[in-house]
């Protein structure tokens, strides 16, 4: 038996869609998605199309009309009005009373005679009283007679074509046998802050307690940071502990590494005694709050060896032939102070599920953002459950992925839910690599799912740049960061140029935080604390860069100097932005402005106003003159006026 067979409508190459709909596409609440779909069917029938959505949760289906584009292919658009999963389909069929009109059109235009197919119109117009209640069934019939009635065939036509017969077949119209897409594609709708936002890391026993990190926030928010994230706050073992820089062998009063969680003050629900107690983290996150930021915590899937689990649950552990559990390693690299949890055991169901009982715990003590290490080491199946169980019951919590690995497990790993992505930005410092990474990760099909999160620096990685580079490349990499993603962030010690490695060729850190106590002065001389301020206040007075959908590389006639714009969809804000990438030689040159996008004319006169040193230029005409130098300027960001 053949399936609705009646049902012939073709609908496919759906989008947005992530490998075909097998994964969501991401958006932010409150914005708009735009659907496309090719729709078309045998024969010259008359068709009509619907974008069916709703909230996953929601069992009635919201539906708006799509429209006809070109060679078959069709648009429609929703909004998206909470943070939550939402679904959509497309529904579709001819319209027998549309395709009869334009028949019937075109034969009275050829001058032939109608009057048999003006007789089929009636007879639609009758088969459609039966499906009508109220006072729509009589007007559908007294049209009927009308058109039986008519005085001549041109009478009859024009009768047909009014609008008022059309509205009415259009809201009755039979739609049991329509074509439904056959599968539906899911959205995720994050908050806002999943798509725009500046991190600031800081590891808050260099203060001291909780309680004396406080001052971090002040000083974060008084930047202009969003987000403070922590690494572990959790006890640490004593086994093997690394020493400063990473010896072997702990010194007495080494703290070790945050990264080795676990001891017997407890695990990945503890917070280090030396730090203070639950209460203390609580009254942490709520001052934090008061400052407007929001506190996001590393989840680190691994233990130290005196960690609780390692007793209780030797069966979540790597063992090697003589029984012990294995200690991590990255060959040659050896983690002796850290033992990986193994997610391919005989059953790891109740591995999974303590994951998903420590993230419920610190979201009951209000965190709502994790920053999640080396997720690439752990099962792609295993993300796409967790992360969906913990979003379906809170939608507002945020994953981002620290995992600096092959690109397409980067990708799998957003795929599968993560909101947010690490990305090979550090690594990409010349023109061309920047231009062509940029574009790779702000256009779909990949920006459908991934969003690149730049940071310039972590507690892991001082790249050679910022080594050589000094102030200037600090400048230049940061502002680079905050103008060409609306998520950036940095390591506390950026603002004060932190650049000497642990040995010629590393990008380890000399005296790395990770290893011990680091107090700052971050009133010295040199720091960027007024630059990172004057960044962060253009990011929120300016949309263009609050989105990546818009950045657009420009010409600039200098192989060292980078021009890119962003503006909003209505054009009301437009950016520009020149950058200088050699931190040691000033260069100057000229860069295109694209006025026909900006509906400006090619000698029309407009300014720009430079925002870092609030200075103002007249420009006209498709090109400007850009001179930036690394000591005063080696980046300007520009606001362009009409």
């Amino acid at each position: 038996m053949i399936a609705h067979p009646r049902r012939t409508v073709v609908i496919e190459h759906v989008a947005p869609a992530v490998d075909g709909g097998r994964w969501p596409v991401k958006r932010a609440a409150g914005e708009v998605v735009e659907v496309s779909a090719d729709i078309f069917k045998d024969g010259h029938d008359v068709l009509v199309a619907w974008l069916k959505y709703r909230r996953a949760a929601e069992r009635a289906w919201r539906e708006t009309p799509m429209v006809h584009v070109d060679n078959d292919r069709w648009a429609g658009r929703f909004t998206l009005d909470a943070n939550a999963r939402w679904v959509f389909t497309i529904e579709a069929l001819p319209d027998p009373f549309r395709s009869w009109l334009a028949d019937l059109a075109k034969r009275h235009a050829a001058g032939q005679d109608a009057v048999s197919e003006l007789r089929e119109g009636v007879a639609l117009i009758r088969a459609a009283v039966p499906r009508v209640t109220g006072a729509d069934g009589g007007a559908l019939a007294a049209w009927a007679a009308r058109l039986e009635r008519a005085s001549d065939q041109a009478a009859a036509v024009a009768a047909a074509a009014e609008p008022g017969l059309a509205a009415l077949m259009e809201r009755h119209l039979d739609r049991s046998e329509a074509t439904w897409c056959e599968r539906e594609f899911e959205v995720v709708a994050d908050r806002p802050g999943a798509r725009c936002a500046a991190w600031y890391e800081f590891f808050p026993r260099s203060s001291g307690t909780l309680k004396d990190a406080e001052a971090q926030l002040e000083h974060a928010a008084a930047m202009g940071f969003d987000v403070v994230y922590l690494p572990p706050i959790h006890p640490i073992g004593r086994t093997h502990r690394k020493g400063r820089n990473n010896a072997l062998v702990a010194a007495p009063g080494d703290p070790g590494s945050p990264w080795a969680i676990g001891s017997e003050a407890g695990g990945h629900t503890a917070v280090h005694p030396d730090l203070g107690t639950l209460d203390d983290f609580d009254r942490f996150v709520a001052r934090a709050r008061s400052l407007g930021l929001e506190v996001a915590l590393d989840f680190a899937i691994q233990c130290s060896p005196d960690h609780p689990w390692v007793p209780e649950h030797p069966e979540w552990f790597f063992h090697r032939p003589d029984g012990t559990i294995k200690h991590a390693e990255n060959p040659p690299k050896k983690y002796q102070d850290v033992c990986p949890l193994d997610f391919y055991g005989a059953d790891p169901r109740p591995l999974w599920e303590e994951m998903r009982c420590i993230l419920e715990f610190w979201v009951g003590h209000g965190v709502r953002a994790f920053r999640v290490d080396n997720p690439h080491t752990k099962p792609v199946k295993f993300w796409a459950w967790l992360i969906r169980t913990i979003q379906d019951a809170h939608p507002d919590v945020i994953f981002l992925a620290e995992a600096f690995t092959r690109p397409k497990m980067m990708k799998a790993l957003a795929k599968a839910g993560f909101t947010q992505s690490y990305t090979y930005f550090t690594w990409r410092n010349e023109k061309q690599e920047l231009e062509d990474y940029l574009r790779e990760i702000t256009s779909p099909p990949v920006s459908d799912y991934f969003r690149g999160h730049l940071w310039p620096n972590t507690p892991d990685i001082l790249h050679e740049t910022l080594q050589k580079g000094g102030r200037p490349a600090f400048q230049l990499r940061v502002a680079l960061a905050a103008t060409l993603s609306p998520l950036y962030g940095i390591y506390s010690g950026y603002e004060l140029c932190e650049n000497v490695p642990r040995e010629p060729g590393s990008e380890e850190y000399l005296d790395s935080e990770k290893y011990e106590l680091k107090r700052r002065d971050f009133t010295a001389p040199g720091n960027l604390v007024d630059y990172l301020t004057r960044l962060n206040r253009i990011r929120r007075e300016h949309p263009a860069l609050q989105r990546s959908d818009t950045l657009r590389f420009h010409r600039a006639d200098h192989p060292q100097i980078l021009w890119y714009g962003k503006t909003t969809p209505a054009g009301d804000d437009a950016i520009f932005v020149a950058a200088n990438l050699d931190p040691f030689a000033a260069h100057a040159g000229l860069v295109d402005v694209p006025l026909g996008e900006l509906g400006i004319g090619a000698d029309e006169p407009y300014r720009m106003h430079e925002l870092l040193g609030d200075r103002w230029y007249a420009w006209r005409g498709p090109r400007g003159y850009v001179e930036l130098a690394p000591e005063a300027d080696p980046v300007q960001i520009f606001a362009l006026h009409r």
